[in-house]
């Protein structure tokens, strides 16, 4: 994740922040690639807000979808600093490592796609070697207790995507298993969901050679988008 030093741009309303300069052009950081998805709610105790999804070309940030999002029931926090159990968004900036669905990828996808099936797993059990991994079959020291099987959210996950938030090298207690996933009933448990059309069109839309990334974050704020 890029942390970077708090502005007077992140602290003000988002009036004041420059609103007709697209969302990008104001980030400290977008991953260095040509695909970027901001995820923004307003402000950290929201658990609604808006996904878009943008294309850089020409050294400029172009708007190619926006849809509403969900966040955690338990609002946003620095992801940094976040707690397992919390139900809080971690905000940031992430890459996207793969997908995974119960449905098949949608035409067009060309990131890695994991079909999910009976025996698929996310180990969230902080005292397994495979904490805040995919595992399939689940292995002897990940409590079933402890972890999502796949399968048994068939419309969450009919299709979603990893972020790497705290994956490359968990530290355990910090949070496993923050997708970008289809919309559930209502608030999720800390991932950002959106509508299955949304997500379809984004798994379509993303290109592994564009290096893309999902921040996460706040209009203003301590965690606003703009910081990361």
């Amino acid at each position: 994740m890029c942390a970077a030093l708090l502005t007077v741009a992140a602290l003000a309303p988002p009036a004041a922040a420059g609103a007709a300069v697209p969302l990008p052009h104001r980030m400290a950081d977008t991953g260095g690639g040509a695909q970027l998805i901001t995820a923004e709610a307003p402000t950290a105790d929201a658990t609604r807000g808006t996904v878009v999804w943008w294309q850089r070309h020409n050294g400029r940030w172009r708007q190619a979808g926006s849809a509403p999002a969900r966040f955690g029931s338990g609002g946003l926090t620095e992801g940094t600093t976040r707690v397992q159990g919390t139900s809080t968004t971690p905000t940031g900036l992430y890459d996207l490592p793969f997908a995974f669905g119960t449905e098949a990828a949608p035409p067009g996808t060309a990131l890695p796609y994991r079909r999910v099936g009976p025996d698929s797993w996310w180990c969230e059990d902080n005292a397994s070697a495979s904490y805040n991994r995919w595992v399939d079959p689940r292995p002897a020291d990940c409590a079933a207790a402890e972890s999502e099987r796949l399968a048994d959210y068939p419309v969450q996950y009919g299709r979603a995507l990893v972020t790497g938030f705290n994956y490359d090298r968990p530290v355990h207690g910090r949070g496993a298993g923050i997708f970008l996933h289809v919309n559930g009933k209502g608030a999720t448990a800390g991932c950002v969901s959106v509508p299955a059309g949304a997500m379809a069109r984004i798994l379509s839309w993303l290109r592994p050679s564009a290096h893309p990334h999902l921040a996460l974050g706040t209009a203003y704020g301590p965690t606003a988008l703009t910081r990361y």
